[in-house]
């Protein structure tokens, strides 16, 4: 759609549907960062409310508006007006890790929750500067991976860590989540308008909300709400902002050894899925520069880590879903400023005892499905395999998590061993080859995928670069190790050698060249300067 010599429309009727689906799903990842530091890391309410909340607020706001300005740009200087702006949020992936993985062996070896929070910070602290550096090798990636090994792993995050998660409790409860599920489905997917416009959003969780309350009188009890977690939540209210956090973030470089076997790695994982997240943009028309999106990455995380926020921030997944709903550029920075004023106000406390959770994972669900298709959708039908061999790490990561999660439960917190890793093996469980396959499950997708499609189109010789790159990285273990080091996986990266070796051979086959006409794999579209 071109608008040419006219100003971007700040905002559109299409913003609020963006707006109420986008600011669910932050706020979903809110209140599950907000459950995870309350329940899981134990960390007293004046900590998560009075400087752990109030900075992520002032990060996220930062963000969104960035990427707001940003969509604006890209507006004006096309001259089209259907550009929608960069969703972005606190990393999903990143806020497991950094509280299961760093911040909760600190508090168990401590047991003092504020050494626990420094050395979130500090983290932080370090993968910002990996995301700003790997800003600078953005585009050449960009130029070089086809386009389904880019969005194929997104595709995985997609149907794992995105949608199944919401499927599973929506036909928990399924009084609240089927019916909010089909009040989104037929106005997103069917085109049926609500009262007015309403956005199906709001709609949703009106709905849900009234359910859930309603369900008391008849004592149903959907969603496990009630006056008593509200009364209490209220005390949480109240002006509360960020505070310098300096010395918190520098007092956490005690655990160096803890940070680097993690923040180095999962730096590298999200600059690869905010590449991955640019070619979706990019596959949706809204083509954004590398280089400024990874470096504004960098820089808010850093200042919400020096204002004492232990999540880093990162460009989401589901720019075409926002894109599809109408959103165009205020959605994002009407988003951050909601954003503000919850964490600011204390008010997250009141939304976790009025809201039923259950409510707004519909809107996450329908995201993961928009996600899940566009790798198919926007790469040449004869990739498919590739993006089908890109989602299997993810779903060994995901298969990994329910088995960890289960053996926990069940008395075992440091994994199976021996006699229970035999019954284990015994039963088709084979936790050995789930470890390999997801460690670093991004990297290994992409890395097979993309030799997948330059097989596909008979470019051996790239193919062979690209296998003697997964060999490296795995010889490192950011691909198929569950820690940083030299020689982590010296069998697989010596089998991706081997790989490279076979490809290489086969490109100088007779007949192994692309005959003359055939279409080059698809490429990602170059990054704009």
């Amino acid at each position: 759609m071109k608008a040419e010599g006219c100003r971007p429309k700040l905002w559109v009727a299409g913003d609020w549907n963006a707006l109420f689906g986008f600011g669910t799903n932050i706020l979903v990842n809110l209140l599950t960062l907000t459950s995870l530091l309350r329940f899981v890391l134990g960390m007293p309410d004046a900590l998560v409310f009075g400087r752990i909340l109030p900075a992520t607020g002032l990060m996220l706001c930062l963000s969104t508006g960035y990427y707001a300005w940003l969509a604006r740009e890209l507006a004006r200087r096309t001259g089209r007006s259907d550009v929608c702006a960069l969703p972005s949020g606190v990393s999903v992936g990143h806020m497991f890790v950094v509280v299961l993985v760093i911040m909760l062996p600190i508090l168990r070896r401590t047991g003092d929750p504020v050494k626990a929070w420094e050395a979130g910070l500090a983290g932080v602290f370090i993968q910002s500067f990996v995301l700003m550096a790997g800003g600078c090798f953005a585009p050449l990636i960009r130029r070089v991976t086809p386009r389904a090994a880019l969005l194929g792993p997104l595709a995985g995050i997609a149907i794992t860590f995105i949608a199944m998660g919401p499927a599973l409790q929506i036909f928990l409860t399924p009084a609240i989540g089927l019916i909010c599920f089909a009040v989104v489905l037929v106005n997103w997917l069917g085109g049926v308008r609500y009262f007015r416009g309403v956005p199906a959003g709001l709609v949703a969780i009106g709905l849900g909300t009234a359910i859930a309350w309603g369900s008391n009188l008849f004592g149903l009890s959907f969603g496990g709400l009630g006056p008593a977690p509200v009364a209490k939540s209220l005390a949480n209210l109240g002006w509360r902002f960020p505070l310098p956090a300096f010395g918190h973030v520098f007092a956490g470089f005690r655990y160096t050894g803890t940070l680097l076997v993690t923040a180095i790695p999962f730096g590298i994982y999200d600059l690869v899925e905010a590449i991955d997240n640019l070619e979706s943009a990019a596959a949706a028309g809204d083509s954004f520069p590398s280089l400024r999106v990874l470096t504004a990455d960098g820089v808010v995380s850093l200042i919400g880590c020096l204002m004492g926020n232990p999540f880093l921030n990162a460009v989401y997944v589901g720019h075409s879903g926002w894109k599809a709903m109408g959103g165009r550029i205020g959605y994002s920075a009407g988003t951050g400023l909601a954003v503000l004023v919850l964490c600011w106000l204390g008010l997250l406390s009141v939304v976790l005892a009025v809201l039923p959770g259950v409510a707004v994972l519909p809107i996450l669900l329908y995201i993961g499905m928009l996600m899940g298709s566009q790798a198919f959708q926007e790469t040449p039908k004869r990739h498919a395999p590739a993006v089908i061999l890109a989602i299997i790490p993810t779903l060994a990561a995901w298969a990994l998590n329910l088995v960890n999660g289960t053996l926990a439960a069940t008395g075992f917190p440091q994994g199976p061993s021996g006699a229970l890793l035999a019954k284990l093996d015994g039963q088709g469980v084979l936790y050995r080859a789930l470890e390999i396959m997801s460690g670093g499950s991004v990297l290994t997708g992409l890395v097979l995928s993309a030799v997948t499609v330059l097989v596909i189109e008979r470019q051996f010789v790239r193919a062979a670069g690209f296998s003697v790159f997964g060999a490296a990285l795995t010889f490192f273990g950011l691909m198929h190790g569950q820690r940083i080091g030299v020689a982590q996986n010296p069998a697989m990266a010596a089998s991706y050698l081997g790989v490279a070796a076979i490809l290489a051979w086969a490109g100088r086959r007779p007949g192994s060249r692309p005959p003359d006409g055939a279409q080059p794999p698809a490429e990602s579209s170059p990054a704009p300067h």
